[in-house]
């Protein structure tokens, strides 16, 4: 059973804020980190239209925080070749898997958080299939 940590989730909203670095009002991806590392998440899984951005980022520190693990699943080698020049030298701090969602999500089962990208194709069966 998780419990809440308001320490981990402040911490990696920080820490998402600064790898974001951006000056302006914070957005949903601090909070997606807030709510990782406040549940103590150490497996999250993350599926993505196209390219990783910044929620990936907001798990990877939400990861940092917890000492847990983020996984994220792409569509394409092309994606995954823009992601890891995306997100720079952030990119090895999670691991990509290429292929079609509803099927890998099978390979973790037991992920604390999972996150889907609502503008990937078929998003509804992949949410079907994260349940």
């Amino acid at each position: 059973m998780a419990f809440w940590s308001a320490e981990n989730a402040t911490k990696a909203y920080l820490r998402a804020l600064k790898m974001g670095k951006r000056g302006k009002e914070p957005d949903v991806s601090e909070f997606i980190s807030a709510m990782a590392a406040g549940n103590n998440a150490q497996l999250m899984v993350m599926t993505c239209a196209g390219v990783a951005g910044s929620t990936a980022l907001a798990l990877i520190a939400a990861a940092r925080q917890t000492g847990g693990k983020v996984v994220c699943i792409l569509n394409s080698l092309d994606d995954y070749v823009a992601s890891k020049t995306a997100l720079g030298n952030y990119g090895g701090s999670l691991t990509f898997v290429i292929g079609d969602a509803k099927m890998v999500l099978n390979d973790y089962e037991t992920a604390d958080s999972v996150l889907i990208d609502c503008n990937i194709d078929g998003h509804k069966e992949v949410l079907k299939a994260a349940q």
